[in-house]
């Protein structure tokens, strides 16, 4: 996860990041990363205003809060507030989701404001706003993809910065199913650069 975030572009000795979840599995997948991030030095603040019923969500919250990670109660519309605060904005809203829909509250109004943060944004997954398949149009514009399991194929329309790939814990008869011909993952890293 650490090669995922632009480190020249985050000077303070313990970088801030802004990890806004969505309400499904990437929105559990943001928590994860929050919690990745702070056992690695940053300081991470999370935004996750509609918050899953599901158990093992529900886990992740607590342990984020066990780990003193704070949660915002709002998003500031006020994008120059974001910029001013953070080095760098996780974007674990939709993801590869399809039935969460950009239009529904409160994911439009969030999309509305990361479309418009100066600051790096980092898309998990697939960039919000973004089709899994076609990709993107109206959505946001990330400067870094971090894909899982492997590159969607809204992945060809990415003009960021830097493309990873985490995957190396498929299984193979999964990797067998669907074709997959997954990167060689130097050491025990468990990310690599495209």
């Amino acid at each position: 996860l650490l090669q995922a975030f632009p480190l020249p572009s985050l000077p303070r000795k313990q970088p801030t990041v802004l990890v806004v979840c969505g309400p499904a599995q990437n929105g559990a997948i943001g928590l994860v990363c929050a919690r990745h991030l702070r056992v690695f030095d940053y300081e991470p603040t999370i935004f996750y205003p509609k918050r899953s019923p599901d158990p093992l969500y529900r886990d992740f919250t607590t342990q984020c809060e066990k780990m003193d990670i704070p949660f915002l109660s709002y998003l500031p519309t006020e994008v120059q507030l974001i910029n001013d605060a953070y080095n760098a904005v996780v974007d674990a809203v939709l993801g590869a989701e399809a039935e969460v829909g950009e239009g529904r509250e409160p994911c439009a109004a969030i999309l509305a404001t990361l479309k418009h943060i100066r600051i790096p944004i980092v898309s998990l997954d697939v960039p919000s706003g973004w089709d899994a398949e076609s990709g993107g149009s109206g959505g946001i514009s990330p400067d870094v993809l971090v894909s899982l399991a492997a590159p969607k194929e809204c992945a060809r329309r990415f003009l960021g910065r830097q493309h990873f790939v985490a995957g190396r814990f498929l299984p193979y008869d999964v990797q067998k199913k669907f074709e997959l011909n997954p990167p060689e993952y130097p050491g025990t890293e468990c990310v690599v650069a495209l």
